[in-house]
C-alpha cells in the first residue's frame, strides 16, 4: 500500500511538470532611489519590480508601473548581520512589536499597488522567528504574499509565513552579485538549468547599469528559446495550486474504514 501511494505521488508530480515548465520570474530589487529607475519599465517581458519605501522615485515609479500593468512588491529594508545602512522604513531587531508593525504598515500605506513583499538585506532579522511572525501578521491582514530573498541560510521567514497562512516563496538565483559579463552569463546558465527541471524559478536582479544592459540583451533571447517570463505572483499561485492538488490526491488514496 505504501509503495503504491509513493509511486502515485511521483506520477502525479511528473504529470504536473509540463504545465509549468520553463517559467522564470525576474524581480528587480532596490527600485526608487534614482530617476533612471523609471527606465526599467522599458525592459521587455513580464518582470516584477520591488520598490524601496520612502525613496525619491518610489511614488512615480509605482504610478507609471501600474499604468503598464507591471507587478510591484514592497522591498522592505531589514537589519543585516553587517549592520549596513538600511534607509527609511527599516525593520530592526531592537524594535518591539508595535514599532515594527507600525513601520511596516506605514511603508505599505505609501504603496498600495504592491501585491507582495520581499526583504532588502535582512540577513540578521530574518533569522529570528519573532520579528518574522510580527511581519507575517501584517501581510496576512492585507492578503499579501512574501518572497524570501534568502540573504541567509538560517532564514525563518517562510516558516513564519507558513504559521500564519501567508502565501510565500523563495528566491533561487541572484543574477548580479558580481557584475562582470562572465559572472552574469554564469548565473543566467544556472537560472535556465533550474527552469528546465522545476515548475518555476525566481531570479533577483538590481538596477545596476550593467544589469540593465544585460537584461535588454538576454530577455528577448529567453523568450525565443521557449522560456516564459511571468510575474512572481504567478509562481506563488502555482505553488499553492500544486500543493492543494497533491493534498487532494493523497486524501483520495487513503482507504476508507468501516
Amino acid at each position: 500500500m505504501l509503495r503504491t501511494l509513493i509511486w502515485g505521488v511521483l506520477w502525479f508530480c511528473l504529470a504536473l511538470a509540463p504545465c509549468y515548465a520553463k517559467q522564470i520570474a525576474i524581480v528587480i530589487d532596490d527600485v526608487g532611489n534614482h530617476e533612471r529607475d523609471l527606465e526599467l519599465l522599458n525592459l521587455p517581458g513580464q518582470l516584477s519590480f520591488s520598490i524601496l519605501p520612502h525613496t525619491p522615485y518610489s511614488q512615480s515609479f509605482a504610478r507609471l508601473a501600474s499604468q503598464e500593468n507591471k507587478e510591484l512588491l514592497l522591498h522592505v529594508p531589514m537589519q543585516a548581520i553587517e549592520n549596513k545602512k538600511l534607509g527609511p522604513g527599516a525593520l530592526t531587531l531592537d524594535m518591539n512589536k508595535w514599532q515594527l508593525q507600525t513601520t511596516l504598515g506605514h511603508a505599505l500605506a505609501t504603496l498600495p499597488q504592491v501585491k507582495g513583499v520581499n526583504n532588502h538585506m535582512g540577513s540578521a532579522l530574518t533569522q529570528y522567528i519573532t520579528p518574522m511572525v510580527w511581519t507575517m501578521e501584517i501581510l496576512k491582514k492585507r492578503d499579501l504574499f512574501f518572497l524570501d530573498s534568502r540573504t541567509t541560510e538560517q532564514t525563518q521567514a517562510q516558516h513564519a509565513a507558513n504559521l500564519f497562512g501567508v502565501r510565500n516563496i523563495g528566491r533561487h538565483v541572484f543574477l548580479d552579485n558580481v557584475l562582470t559579463q562572465a559572472a552574469l552569463e554564469a548565473q543566467l546558465t544556472v537560472l535556465k538549468t533550474l527552469a528546465e527541471h522545476q515548475h518555476g524559478v525566481i531570479a533577483i536582479a538590481h538596477p545596476y547599469p550593467e544589469t540593465v544592459k544585460f537584461l535588454h540583451k538576454i530577455l528577448p533571447k529567453l523568450i525565443e528559446q521557449g522560456y516564459e517570463l511571468v510575474p512572481v505572483s504567478e509562481l506563488v499561485q502555482h505553488k499553492y495550486i500544486q500543493l492543494a492538488q497533491q493534498q487532494s490526491y493523497l486524501f483520495t488514496q487513503v482507504p476508507a474504514r468501516d
